[in-house]
């Protein structure tokens, strides 16, 4: 991996939060993903507000070049239908697992459906939209990657929650399909997280490793430490210092006590990423808009 992003902008199209009044917030992710060669949809959240929040912030969801999707979970995955019926013919990415059914424990102790939407899967079918499934780090667009299968080293990480892969709630999902997208910026890597099911030290591992890269420049997205342990924040924490980690952006399921220490101790390096925020990396600097 040589290529190099000399520009590239974020901008978020929905979140758990919104930053300004007109737009609309529900418990998902996506970011638009601008570079000089092209324009990613990082995730789709879960479809009921991305076409409306798009629109109020003038970010056109048509002709995209790609669309990303960190893991088969509805809300990150549940806007796909809706931005496929879009002119354009985006090529989509994905790990061949995130096709496969999902659930999680419900209040009254019985399996809900957490996967893909149908309608979204239809529509795949339907449009015969390619579709890339790939394990392995694949580049979705001039020196934008996708890690494919991040291993699950650090001992003190888990996915994040109860997540099973059939409905009697007897087979636990370890959500392989999890990954991330990275880029090589001239101050060091960026790298966006879905829900880093994967855990935010191993896909930190695994992108430095991969690129021979140590120094991870800014650090965006959902870290599922919602309910996590001091010491998984902690153990976090030191990992975003030894990868000198100079512009932190958790949002979507972080948590707000992970938030918080993050704040705490990193002051200004970290900031909240709600729907509407823009982030633009130039060749010296990130500059918020």
């Amino acid at each position: 991996m040589n290529s190099m992003l000399k520009r590239v902008r974020l901008t978020v199209l929905s979140e758990n939060s919104v930053r300004a009044p007109g737009l609309m917030a529900e418990h998902g992710l996506s970011i638009l993903v601008e570079t000089p060669q092209a324009r990613l949809l990082f995730d789709t959240g879960q479809g009921q507000v991305l076409p409306a929040n798009a629109k109020q912030l003038g970010c056109s969801l048509e002709y995209l070049d790609a669309i990303v999707l960190s893991h088969g979970h509805y809300d990150h995955t549940g806007g796909l239908a809706e931005v496929l019926r879009q002119p354009g013919q985006p090529t989509v990415y994905m790990h061949p697992l995130a096709l496969k059914p999902k659930y999680t424990i419900s209040s009254a102790g019985r399996a809900r459906p957490i996967g893909i939407p149908q309608c979204c899967l239809e529509r795949l079918e339907n449009l015969g939209a390619k579709l890339v499934l790939t394990r392995s780090p694949v580049e979705v667009a001039p020196g934008v990657w996708l890690t494919g299968e991040i291993p699950r080293l650090s001992s003190c990480e888990d996915t994040g929650g109860y997540f099973f892969l059939n409905e009697d709630l007897s087979m636990p999902d370890p959500l392989l399909d999890d990954q991330a997208l990275f880029a090589r910026l001239p101050d060091g890597l960026l790298v966006i997280l879905g829900c880093a099911h994967a855990g935010t030290i191993n896909t930190l591992e695994f992108v430095t490793r991969f690129t021979g890269t140590n120094s991870v420049y800014a650090l965006v997205g959902g870290m599922h430490l919602a309910g996590a342990s001091e010491q998984r924040i902690e153990a976090t924490l030191e990992s975003l210092e030894r990868f000198q980690v100079r512009v932190l952006k958790p949002c979507h399921c972080t948590g707000r006590a992970a938030y918080c220490e993050f704040r705490r101790r990193l002051g200004e390096r970290a900031g909240e990423f709600p729907a509407g925020s823009s982030i633009a990396f130039g060749e010296t600097a990130a500059t918020p808009a």
